[in-house]
This record gives structure tokens, sequence and C-alpha cells, in this order.
């Protein structure tokens, strides 16, 4: 059955994916980028090119209007990573209860993963002080929307914490968890961007996870 997947940052590694895979399923896909000059190559049949803002309530309604989910896989480097994804969590929930859309898949970082009961990949000892405070964005984002009073069915993916391969053919394959980094399995090396928007799409067609942060892996 087809329906209308509004995506917010379908001009990354991880949108772009999520966009052709949807597209590749029927779906009919609003892409939404900050400036659509920027992306033009992604409009196409069954893509709706869009500008529009995340972290903003109002955009966020405007554009998911008549949707029935959303994708989040938006990023900024231009600001602090906590201010960002906070206010992107607010607006979501903001907005898409205003738009009647009751399903978000939001694209997640794995290294909010733990390792250990409370301990997170970013907490062990020598991880990069840069990328520490980008993942606590990811973090911040998370207690954002596991405090929200609301009816939308919302779940954060996230990979394994490597660097996702943007080349790699897509298998359709991949293993869901919880809130724990997966452990490698036998022949796996690495996670490719084509597999995480198999698992974003799927858990739009048919979900399976709700309301948590779930690893996602090869």
């Amino acid at each position: 059955m087809s329906s209308r997947i509004v995506v917010f940052g379908a001009g990354g590694r991880a949108g772009r994916r999520a966009v052709a895979e949807a597209v590749g399923r029927g779906h009919r896909v609003t892409a939404v980028v900050r400036d659509t000059r920027t992306y033009r190559d992604l409009s196409g049949d069954g893509v709706s090119l869009v500008a529009g803002d995340v972290t903003r309530a109002d955009s966020v309604a405007e554009l998911a209007a008549g949707h029935d989910a959303a994708i989040n896989a938006a990023g900024r480097l231009d600001m602090p990573s906590t201010e960002f994804y906070v206010s992107a969590a607010h607006a979501l929930l903001d907005g898409l209860a205003r738009a009647g859309v009751g399903r978000l898949v939001l694209v997640g970082i794995g290294s909010t993963l733990e390792t250990d009961p409370g301990v997170a990949v970013h907490d062990a000892p020598g991880f990069p002080e840069e990328a520490r405070a980008f993942s606590l964005g990811h973090t911040a984002e998370l207690d954002v929307l596991r405090a929200a009073r609301t009816d939308l069915d919302w779940l954060v993916l996230a990979p394994p914490p490597v660097v996702l391969d943007d080349e790699a053919p897509r298998t359709g394959r991949y293993r869901t968890g919880d809130h724990r980094v997966l452990p490698s399995a036998d022949g796996a090396s690495g996670f490719s961007y084509a597999d995480l928007a198999v698992a974003l799409i799927d858990e739009i067609e048919s979900p399976k996870h709700h309301r948590s942060l779930t690893a996602v892996a090869a």
C-alpha cells in the first residue's frame, strides 16, 4: 500500500537513501531540504522537493500535512549539536501532531548506544571531544522525545558506531536490538546507508519498535 512520507534532511547521505528506498517501493515522498537549489537532483518521479526548517514547528506542520509518516535524517554542523537536535525534537513533536502524522522514525547515531549499563560509546575514555559533543546532541534529542506527552509513535534507529558505507549496494538484510551496541555478526564488516534506509522504511510500513532507541546493524 502506497504511503506519503515526508523526509526531513533529504539531502544528506541517510536522507537520500531513505528517499530512494521509499520511492523504489512505490511510496510518494516529500523531500525537505534547507535550500532546494542545492539539491535539485532529488526531484523526480514520486518525489516533491521543498524547502523547510525542521527546527520550526510551523514549517514541520505545513510540510507534513497530508502525510502518513515522517523520517528525520537532518543534521547541522553550523550550530551547537544540542541546540539543533533539541529544537528539532520539539518542532517535530509539535508540528507532526498538528499535521496529524502518527509515525516518526529518526536517524540516530551509534555513539549513543550503550556498551555497559549506563555507559554510552561516547563516554569511553579517549573518545574525541568534538565527536562526543555532537553525540550528546542526539542524547538530548532522545531525552526530549522520552519526556514528551504525545500520541506520536516515534522511534530512533541507531546504526553501529562506525563510518557507514555510502557505496555498498543494498542487501536488504539487517538486525535490530535494543539500546545497546549490537555484537558483530559472523562475516559482518560494517553497515551501509542503503541498508539503513531499508530498516527506516520497514519501520514505516510495518512498525516493530516503538518509542525507543533501537540499534540496527548488519
